[in-house]
């Protein structure tokens, strides 16, 4: 069962997004400047849409933290937004008279031209909505504005157990960071954050911003590939007991929740299927007194449990739905051809999605860590962390 638990709530337009997190030990500090930092670092990235510049996350502590300290029940914190009078006619929650005159102005017309590659259709089909707008609201990817707060409470428990989450772009369309380039280390997400596209190689960067430039000059959008990294991991968080506690199974499970994400590989991941196993494996050594890997193809994980080697993950996105130039589509109230609703969107939000793959992944790492170490303070945690760590460098 796991320990940490994140329920989320809210729809694009509406009022205002939740997170309520539970299962974080008691005495974790916790500010509203952190998770604000942390927020704003979601909206980095060339090829953002207008809507970043005035989309300001208005956040609120509401429970679970007392004096800038967690108290070990559930944490819940609101995101209002700050556009909401601009959409209370479209989006009001309550139940309005005057609904056919609004649809009347065009102000909560009922969109029936469902995007492909969105939840649109499917999720109108599932549900029986005849507005798509009941679908792309809770589809659409502000919804991970509650995940990256629900991440930062989670990093902030795995740096008190020494774990660095990093995340940089290694891909964007047809621009890829080339082989052997350096990755960057745990100290290094300034730096990955510095660039306009969060990409650590500087070359490829530049490549990368003028791919973006171009698609969004063709009205058209990108996607690409985002490189995690976890550095001080211990050994053994996960198992290989069951399939649904497997750290591999639970990451990859995590990262294709977010919206848009289509692929996960974990270390060399596709490319080991084209090589003989002696190429395909970490060998083994023990030297100055603990176990080591002379490579690192698997991506510090094995048989579903974390092998003390650097984590390595990367997560594939699909080009964003929305585009500036819609697709074709149907019209669900007439069934006659029809080209897809268009709603503002960025051109490419791979740099974006970093950060929230970021979240996602230090989210299941903490859950991980507190399966392994159980306690209900940040002390017992660490104790219990510092006694299994001692009997792992004794073997």
């Amino acid at each position: 069962m796991s320990r940490l638990r994140l329920l989320t709530a809210g729809e694009s337009h509406g009022p205002a997004l939740v997170a309520t997190v539970e299962g974080l030990p008691a005495g974790l500090h916790v500010s509203t400047k952190l998770l604000g930092e942390e927020l704003a670092r979601r909206r980095l990235g060339h090829g953002r849409s207008p809507r970043m510049s005035f989309e300001v996350d208005d956040l609120e502590v509401l429970a679970g933290v007392r004096h800038g300290v967690s108290l070990g029940s559930p944490v819940s914190v609101v995101i209002r937004n700050t556009e909401w009078p601009k959409w209370v006619d479209a989006m009001d929650p309550e139940p309005r008279d005057d609904l056919d005159e609004i649809r009347a102005t065009g102000r909560g017309e009922q969109l029936t031209r469902p995007r492909p590659g969105h939840a649109d259709l499917t999720a109108a089909l599932k549900y029986g909505y005849e507005d798509v707008r009941d679908a792309l609201e809770r589809a659409s990817a502000r919804e991970t504005a509650a995940r990256v707060v629900a991440g930062t409470l989670a990093k902030l428990l795995l740096a008190e157990a020494g774990v660095t989450v990093v995340s940089h772009v290694v891909r964007i369309g047809d621009v890829a960071v080339p082989d052997g380039a350096a990755r960057p280390g745990p100290d290094h997400l300034d730096a990955v954050d510095a660039s306009e596209v969060r990409c650590f190689e500087p070359t490829t960067a530049d490549r990368m911003v003028a791919a973006i430039d171009a698609a969004k000059a063709a009205n058209d959008t990108l996607g690409g590939v985002v490189e995690l990294l976890a550095y001080g991991l211990p050994p053994g968080l996960g198992s290989h007991v069951h399939y649904d506690r497997k750290l591999d199974a639970r990451l990859a499970a995590a990262c294709l929740s977010v919206q848009a994400m289509k692929g996960v590989e974990f270390g060399d991941g596709f490319d080991l299927a084209a090589r003989p196993g002696s190429r395909a494996h970490d060998e083994i050594d023990h030297l100055d007194g603990r176990y080591q890997r002379r490579t690192d193809r698997a991506g510090g994980v094995e048989a579903g449990m974390s092998t003390g080697q650097p984590l390595r993950l990367r997560v594939a996105m699909k080009p964003i739905s929305s585009l500036p130039r819609p697709l074709a589509t149907v019209d669900m109230a007439s069934h006659e051809p029809a080209v897809a609703i268009t709603q503002r969107s960025d051109a490419c939000a791979v740099p974006r999605a970093g950060v929230v793959l970021e979240s996602v992944v230090a989210f299941e790492l903490a859950d991980a860590l507190l399966e392994k170490t159980g306690g209900d303070t940040v002390a017992e945690v660490r104790r219990n962390l510092a006694g299994y760590l001692d009997d792992v460098a004794g073997r």
